[in-house]
């Protein structure tokens, strides 16, 4: 956005904690604003703050039945005069959670318009029906990543369909080194976080349906099925739980990969993938892709042509699609050429930055506030230290 001319302030309201470090572009350093972690010294200090948190949180009572949604209200409070004293009348966030709440109450105390981009679970499952309802009615527009999030939202949410828009989220497909496998030692890469809907149990289980063959499996994550997965794969040196990479070391290890394994699963729970990632980034380093027909992915993996995709839940038929590329690096090769070219033509940020830019343009995103009134006395030291 910032290249293509888009000068908007950034603002998180969590500040990150163990977290691996990432190679984020140079030109964002500093960019990020953080939300205070507490509130407890403003709701002490600053009487008008109190007197508008209290006021706000009866109303949240009423309408989202509780007080468990009040950080929202701080959130909301503590942003306003700075969005006012910047003149900005519109607020664009990612997922259909938390951030959507605070924007939420932006717009329900301070009259700051609101988008969001919708993504997976947050749409699929943890956002109750009635507030997820509640947060498209008050949006301007919804974006949502992928051709199948846009039809179950329109489908779920009829009377707003005509604010619902797909836009695929992007990568820089120059970032990614084209592979260089070893014929000798192919390797098979999966990246994801260690849960139910990414499939590694069944990556494990076909791997080891692979006979004798040579090749290495690198599984990078982290997350609450580590230690299962460590046990699934005991035994079997070729395959590696090798907990978490950072973006350059994503790079290096596709530069070297064969094939791309990533065999979503519908959770119990509903929760499913929708557009992953690292899908479009191994076929950015022009490596072949195995995965499902979940949600998205067929959007992504065209079948016979840049990968394969397999039934869900079926390490029998991974085992066989695996064995087929490892046992033909030729066509493993020519999918993954396939893949990078249809990456570049459908993924590439420039072309979906463009698009966003486009449907928020048309939601007046970009225009000033009308009136920009001035920030409360003291303010500006508050928020920035100043």
């Amino acid at each position: 956005m910032r290249r293509q001319g888009v000068e908007a302030p950034i603002w998180s309201i969590r500040s990150p904690r163990d977290e691996p470090n990432q190679d984020f572009p140079v030109e964002l350093d500093g960019l990020t604003g953080y939300l205070p972690d507490s509130f407890s010294d403003v709701l002490e200090s600053d009487r008008t703050f109190r007197r508008q948190a209290r006021k706000s949180i009866g109303e949240l009572c009423k309408i989202w039945d509780g007080e468990g949604e009040k950080r929202r209200v701080y959130e909301a409070l503590w942003l306003l005069p700075y969005l006012r004293e910047q003149g900005i009348s519109h607020v664009h966030t990612h997922f259909a959670g938390t951030a959507a709440r605070t924007a939420f109450w932006l717009k329900k105390l301070g009259n700051i318009r609101y988008s969001f981009t919708a993504h997976a679970n947050d749409i699929f499952c943890d956002e109750p029906h009635e507030r997820l309802d509640m947060l498209i009615r008050n949006a301007e527009c919804v974006v949502t990543v992928s051709e199948f999030s846009k039809r179950y939202l329109c489908d779920n949410f009829t009377e707003y369909s005509s604010k619902i828009f797909r836009v695929y989220n992007g990568i820089y497909p120059s970032r990614f080194q084209l592979s260089q496998s070893s014929p000798e030692r192919p390797v098979i890469v999966a990246i994801g976080r260690y849960i139910e809907k990414k499939g590694f149990g069944d990556l494990i289980a076909a791997c080891r349906k692979l006979g004798d063959r040579n090749f290495d499996c690198v599984i990078v994550g982290e997350g609450p099925l580590e230690q299962s997965l460590r046990d699934a794969a005991s035994g079997d040196s070729r395959i590696q739980i090798a907990g978490p990479k950072c973006e350059a070391g994503i790079i290096e290890l596709l530069a070297r990969a064969s094939i791309f394994a990533l065999p979503c699963v519908d959770e119990t729970s509903g929760g499913k993938d929708n557009l992953p990632t690292v899908i479009m980034e191994a076929m950015a380093a022009g490596v072949p892709v195995i995965s499902t027909p979940v949600a998205g992915v067929p959007e992504m993996v065209a079948d016979g042509e840049t990968g394969y995709l397999v039934p869900p839940r079926d390490p029998e038929s991974l085992a066989r699609r695996l064995a087929e590329l490892l046992d033909h690096p030729g066509l493993a090769s020519e999918m993954g050429r396939a893949g990078r070219r249809l990456c570049e033509e459908k993924f590439a940020t420039e072309r979906t930055t463009a698009q966003l830019r486009e449907i928020l343009s048309q939601f007046r995103a970009f225009e000033p506030a009308e009136v920009a009134p001035a920030a409360p006395s003291g303010w500006t030291q508050r928020l920035f230290g100043k």
